[in-house]
């Protein structure tokens, strides 16, 4: 598969969108004697981005209230992390969940390199601006203050978004994947750095034949080889960033199985990706998912989260008959 091949999400707007009734439904299900935790499944989870925020715009001028704090201090635990996550638009989504990743007691690593491994130049523009309205902080100055070395310095390259788009150069590729050889070899600090140069800089379109170069010059397989030549985050980093160029619904996939399966559910990294990719490409990813796994990612999902939250889980994954 090439990245450039055809995604598809979850999620897509709902046609005949009227946000006040929606609204007043919110309303009922919420400030009732009884939280009605179906109603609100069945009206967000049902509801593109876009059309929630309209909602929580009718809902503020119908009430004086604000959505989020009502769901907030309504709901609680994980179901409440999947409803709140779907009332944030996606840059401010990706900027909270950066902030909590670098603001507790210690770094979650897995969460900065997922996050920005993954998103493209636009969307980095997009999380920096929202990072820095919501929390009146600089994300790249976080980012520099809570990690170190080598992998502090592929973020840093990274959240600038100067990607190259669209471009390839066969001539430089074979060049390239020359260079990516050698610092696999001498990893020194130098080589270090021309390695997560290219890798941050160049366009898919680029990185792609310079990892067949690499396997033509090597014998060896890109990740096989960060992996024999690196370690620690530096070398997960590195790898996200491969695994994302090669087929990102793939590569989000891969850490939703690692999160179900390796680290006992991890329900941050399961609630993350799944609002986070539900309207560019979760339909593929659990295609993906299917594919290598044998299992369905909804099978999974069922498996190991229940109640509300399970079926929150399962609305946004939009699960066919198929996937029981």
């Amino acid at each position: 598969m090439f990245c450039g091949d055809y995604v598809q999400g979850t999620i897509f707007p709902a046609p005949n969108f009227n946000p006040i009734m929606d609204a007043q439904m919110l309303g009922g299900a919420l400030q009732g004697f009884y939280c009605d935790k179906d109603m609100l499944i069945n009206i967000l989870t049902q509801r593109c981005n876009a059309q929630r925020l309209m909602i929580a715009e009718a809902y503020q001028s119908m009430y004086g209230r604000d959505l989020i704090g009502d769901l907030k201090e309504q709901l609680s635990d994980h179901f409440k992390d999947v409803m709140v996550g779907l009332m944030y638009p996606p840059p401010l989504y990706d900027a909270h969940e950066l902030w909590h990743a670098m603001k507790g007691v210690g770094t979650d690593e897995n969460c900065l390199i997922e996050i920005l491994a993954s998103r493209t130049n636009g969307e980095l523009f997009q999380m920096r601006e929202a990072y820095c309205l919501q929390y009146s902080n600089n994300l790249q100055e976080d980012i520099y203050s809570e990690t170190s070395g080598h992998f502090r310095d592929t973020l840093m390259n990274l959240v600038q978004g100067t990607r190259e788009e669209g471009y390839a150069d066969p001539a430089m590729a074979a060049q390239d994947a020359m260079v990516l050889w050698e610092a696999c070899q001498q990893k020194t600090g130098e080589h270090k750095t021309m390695l997560q140069m290219i890798l941050c800089n160049k366009s898919y379109q680029q990185l792609w034949l310079v990892f067949q170069e690499f396997q033509n010059i090597s014998g060896q397989d890109m990740v096989d080889a960060i992996n024999e030549c690196y370690d620690g985050y530096f070398q997960e980093l590195l790898v996200a960033i491969v695994l994302c160029v090669r087929d990102k619904p793939a590569y989000f996939a891969y850490r939703l199985y690692s999160a179900i399966h390796d680290f006992g559910f991890h329900n941050k990294t399961v609630i993350r990706i799944i609002i986070a990719r539900s309207e560019i490409d979760l339909l593929t990813i659990r295609k993906r998912y299917k594919e290598r796994y044998g299992k369905s990612l909804f099978h999974d999902i069922r498996n190991f989260a229940s109640g509300h939250y399970e079926k929150a889980l399962l609305a946004i994954c939009a699960g066919d008959a198929e996937d029981y």
